[in-house]
């Protein structure tokens, strides 16, 4: 909403938003892309918009040549050739950061639906210009060897820039040298350890607090998927065992207390190592309460929500459509309570929560029916990659929650600056890639199955008018999507080394190592009497006035109970607190 003077009165311009009605997708190929001659599409200037950063908004151009921000101003000096993207009445941003993908993932028996070039192709769609996905390992497989798969699956699809976490399903010192080795050759600076998935890829506390003390050792940050896996396995059995077969069973195994116990239970490990902790894709308000109390405790630990979290709830497990019931399992699953939307953004605004992804993994409606009989077989995973900035945007700003700055921080700076590639992304400054997205504030589409540009059949978010539109993404300094048409070629995205010591996550670790040391209290050496422990772990003195006889034990000297008249003798077969193993009684 523009504001301006005049004689004193101030005057507001009424915006009516604009409804776009988004086309069905359709393929596009390489000759679809900006067909303009390589000097405009080398040097391209966005005018007339306002620039918002997480930390300010200015009215500004923002002049780009060969991918990179070259200005940022106003009257800007610009070359003969140059293209012109109007952008009055717009906003300016930094193309969006989604922490959290899982494209193309062997999940279940079976893939996701939307691999690196659909996913990454409607994440640009969306406003999104770069992805963080997870490579991986079976348990007993090289971590190193999974990090190649991932990149040879993404490398020649993606449409937008992505880095890679990569999991850590078992422990041994193989594992160890390989987190070492990624970090320092391959440009990967989290791993992500699960708690849950029982048999599969938990891990136990010992192995958890082995995993997170080499993170510390090379400089990266740890993450967590945060539910109690011994739990589930035993309520899914007593769920199972009571006929409940059915998506509700999902939620019904995985309470929020799960959640939250196991949220707290990975601070409590990573601080007692003092190792940086990441919890990914919280989904409850227990668990963000665990994980705000320990922020404020001192605890360095960093939470991430998802645009599922934000933007529905779990009732959905109690729809009569088992299909539709089927098309919202994810783990940890929604929460069946209407008010977590809403206290989720407001952690998002207070910092108790910094970053949003998706946790994207998309199965098809047949792929959802492999769990038709048994819960326990519905591939987990929704979508969100697409409308997460839209999502969060409605939720967010249009309710008054966050503002543009904690939008833009919350969708892509701060991720930038956890995962330390601030502010080459995350920002619209001179020296930072021109990953833009100019933002019409005021526009308003359906999200729909339809009209959405992943491969998968079914959207969490049928249905729902958001305000907020990408009306033009720049990735790379190109023009991507223009007013709702997709250019994006698959290949044109390239891998995002994420450098270890991330300034953001471990600038004051040695610090706090050094404040917080145990100190060793000097004092005398102790030189009384010891007691000695006999074959049977019972004690004898060594210099003691108590001193046994035949097993009964008696006091030397006048007691204070001498004169207290004498009670009957009773004969006691067990004494309190049951019978001992010993004969003392």
């Amino acid at each position: 909403m523009d504001a301006s003077s005049d004689e004193g009165v101030v005057t507001e311009e009424v915006v009516v938003p604009q409804r776009v009605e988004r086309r069905a997708a359709e393929p596009w190929d390489a000759q679809s892309v900006d067909s303009t001659d390589g000097s405009a599409q080398n040097r391209l200037l966005i005018k007339g918009g306002r620039v918002v950063n997480d930390d300010m908004m200015q009215d500004a151009d923002v002049y780009i040549e060969d991918g990179i921000i070259k200005q940022v101003g106003t009257n800007l000096h610009t070359p003969g050739g140059t293209r012109v993207v109007e952008a009055k009445g717009h906003l300016v941003m930094p193309g969006g950061i989604d922490t959290h993908t899982h494209m193309q993932l062997p999940f279940m028996g079976t893939f996701a639906v939307d691999d690196f070039y659909t996913g990454t192709r409607a994440a640009l769609a969306g406003g999104t210009t770069m992805i963080m996905d997870f490579a991986i390992p079976q348990k007993g497989e090289s971590l190193v060897e999974a990090y190649h798969r991932w990149r040879s699956w993404a490398d020649p699809k993606v449409c937008c820039d992505y880095a890679l976490h990569v999991g850590v399903t078992w422990w041994c010192d193989k594992v160890g040298k390989e987190m070492e080795e990624l970090t320092e050759e391959h440009g990967i600076n989290s791993f992500k350890m699960f708690m849950a998935y029982k048999d599969t890829w938990q891990l136990d506390d010992h192995d958890l607090l082995e995993s997170f003390k080499q993170c510390k050792e090379i400089g990266a940050l740890a993450q967590v998927h945060a539910e109690n896996g011994d739990i589930i396995k035993e309520n899914t059995a007593k769920l199972l065992d009571m006929g409940i077969t059915g998506p509700e069973g999902h939620e019904l195994s995985r309470p929020e207390e799960v959640e939250a116990e196991a949220t707290n239970r990975a601070c409590v490990l990573a601080n007692q190592i003092g190792c940086p902790l990441y919890i990914c894709n919280i989904m409850s308000k227990s668990a963000a309460s665990a994980l705000g109390e320990h922020r404020r405790r001192g605890t360095l630990v960093w939470g991430e929500t998802i645009a599922a979290a934000l933007g529905t709830d779990g009732s959905h497990y109690y729809n009569p459509c088992w299909q539709h019931a089927a098309g919202h399992v994810l783990s940890p699953p929604l929460r069946n309570d209407s008010s977590t939307p809403s206290s989720l953004m407001e952690l998002l605004d207070v910092g108790d929560l910094q970053t949003t992804g998706t946790d994207n993994c998309t199965f098809s409606a047949s792929q959802k029916a492999l769990g038709k009989d048994d819960f326990t077989k519905i591939p987990n995973g929704v979508n969100g990659v697409e409308d997460r900035m839209s999502v969060i945007w409605e939720k967010g700003v249009v309710s008054g929650k966050i503002d543009p700055c904690k939008f833009v921080a919350v969708t892509s700076t701060n991720a930038a600056k956890i995962f330390n590639i601030y502010p080459k992304k995350g920002r619209i400054a001179v020296g930072s890639d021109a990953d833009i997205v100019v933002w019409n504030p005021h526009a308003t589409r359906t999200i729909s199955a339809k009209t959405h540009y992943q491969a998968v059949d079914f959207n969490i978010f049928e249905g729902m008018e958001v305000h907020g539109i990408a009306d033009y993404v720049i990735c790379h300094g190109r023009v991507v999507v223009e007013e709702g048409n997709v250019r994006a070629v698959s290949g044109m995205g390239k891998f995002v080394p994420t450098p270890s010591h991330s300034p953001y996550v471990y600038g004051r670790v040695q610090e706090r190592d050094i404040a917080n040391a145990p100190k060793k209290v000097d004092r005398a050496p102790y030189d009384g009497p010891v007691i000695q422990l006999n074959n049977q772990g019972l004690t004898q003195a060594v210099e003691s006035s108590i001193i046994p006889t035949n097993q009964e034990f008696y006091t030397r000297g006048a007691q204070m109970n001498d004169k207290s008249p004498k009670r009957p003798s009773v004969k006691v077969h067990n004494p309190p607190g049951g019978k001992a193993s010993g004969s003392f009684w």
